[in-house]
């Protein structure tokens, strides 16, 4: 008999360090995810915070590790990219490492007060905001430098944003300018619609901040929607980066800084092979050699890791409700809840994930397709939308089958609308919360119960 467990085993190199099967049960980071089940039921959403921290301390080490191998004379800042969670949990987590934040929207500035408030942050915490600014946010910027948040820069996303903080504030600040980075060849555009252009940096320098004494520059910012990946095409826009860096330096001497954005992959499959240490040091590499080329003193390099650091955190678990052979060859197992709604990154973006059965690992295994709930024809995940053929366990003698779907942590629940109308009124899943005790021991709770019809009702206007 053809096992689940043998085409898993013979088809990746698994065991992984996060994956494991014991007793023919799935363990996600050490976690018997049937407990998980067993305790609160699916659908669910989980977050394993202990990931969190393990991503953003392995950040700190590759790029400490090519700072000291290549004798880089600048510092290394990790700021967390808050759009890609912004849960309480997730922030708090996040901020026991050391680390900073970057903003991209209004009401990330309440958020960030709401740390300050709680003592997960202070004035000196670096708040890098991003993002084009309405006046509310600008507003909002500026109050937090008038209240004395020193390391809140601004990054210039415009030629007049800056005049609203130089009307505004009142003390000395910091800002940064955005770079408009060309996009990848397949893009529908060929620049960026967020930053200046490159043509433009110079003299929006000179004619608004340099003989401005307020206002000094701290920072270049620069992103690709490609993220940070082994190409020609990232390493040719980073090294024009670079060298827009140090035309800049030449005429600006607050400049320190290179933020270099966010963008570092996660794994999306059992067999993930990015070389997370060998990027860093080609980065610190890279922009030690053009300094030293153009006599410029080596930057401060920051980076804005959202999906890196909350995505593998994250997996949503269903149960199988029942199957349908709808043809000779099609079979579907209909989930007890929604790609559309619970996973949109899948259906909008077509973004992959790791997906295993939870249990019944020693059954044999069938080829499938996953239908969601919703009436909607795109509601499903099949091997098109899976990278691969999607097999899974055929359970015998009625024995319920669960699966999961792996390192979803990032996005989903703002893209999805959390809290809000979900399609075909599709309710949104509890959410389970896991950590460990001091002595590593797991604990876990329930964040949010399963949306209820209650709370539909009233977001639509019913009584």
């Amino acid at each position: 008999m053809n096992k689940y467990v043998d085409l898993i085993q013979q088809t990746f190199d698994f065991p992984t360090k996060e994956f494991k099967v014991e007793n023919n049960e799935l363990h996600f980071n050490g976690v018997n995810l049937m407990e998980i089940i067993d305790t609160y039921g699916t659908p669910l959403k989980l977050t394993y915070l202990p990931k969190i921290s393990e991503n953003i301390q392995n950040a700190k080490t590759f790029f400490g590790n090519a700072i000291e191998k290549h004798d880089y004379k600048g510092q290394y800042t990790y700021c967390y990219c808050t759009k890609s969670s912004h849960f309480s949990f997730v922030l708090n987590e996040a901020l026991k490492n050391d680390i900073h934040i970057e903003t991209s929207s209004t009401f990330d500035i309440p958020l960030v007060r709401s740390l300050y408030a709680e003592g997960k942050i202070t004035k000196q915490t670096y708040i890098v905001c991003n993002g084009f600014k309405r006046d509310l946010y600008k507003q909002y910027i500026t109050e937090l430098l008038n209240d004395g948040f020193v390391n809140c820069v601004p990054v210039l996303d415009n030629l007049t944003e800056i005049d609203y903080y130089l009307e505004h504030v009142k003390v000395p600040f910091q800002v940064g300018i955005r770079i408009a980075a060309d996009e990848e060849p397949k893009f529908g555009f060929y620049t960026s619609r967020l930053g200046v252009r490159y043509n433009d940096i110079l003299s929006l320098y000179e004619e608004k901040i340099k003989d401005n004494p307020n206002v000094s520059l701290k920072m270049l910012h620069f992103f690709i929607n490609s993220g940070i990946r082994d190409t020609a095409y990232y390493w040719s826009e980073l090294t024009r980066f670079i060298q827009k860096y140090v035309d800049l330096k030449k005429i600006a001497p607050s400049l320190d800084t290179m933020d270099i954005g966010g963008g570092w992959p996660i794994k999306t499959n059992v067999f993930f092979d990015y070389d997370y240490q060998y990027m860093a040091e080609q980065i610190i590499k890279n922009i030690k050699w053009m300094c030293a080329k153009n006599n410029t003193v080596e930057p401060n390099i920051f980076t804005e890791f959202g999906s890196y650091t909350v995505g593998e955190s994250g997996a949503v678990l269903y149960s199988i409700l029942d199957e349908k052979l709808q043809n000779d060859k099609e079979l579907w197992y209909m989930i007890d809840g929604s790609f559309i709604t619970q996973l949109p990154d899948s259906w909008g973006l077509n973004q992959k994930y790791i997906m295993l059965a939870v249990n019944n690992w020693d059954e044999e295994y069938h080829n499938i397709n996953l239908g969601g709930l919703t009436c909607d024809s795109m509601d499903y995940y099949n091997s098109e939308a899976h990278q691969f053929n999607i097999y899974l366990p055929k359970p015998d003698n009625g024995k319920k089958q669960y699966i999961g779907f792996f390192h979803t942590g990032a996005y989903q629940e703002s893209l999805g609308g959390y809290g809000g109308i979900q399609h075909c009124l599709i309710p949104a899943p509890k959410h389970v919360i896991i950590d460990r005790d001091t002595d590593g021991s797991v604990k876990h709770w329930l964040f949010a119960p399963e949306q209820t019809s209650e709370s539909m009702m009233k977001t639509l206007g019913y009584k």
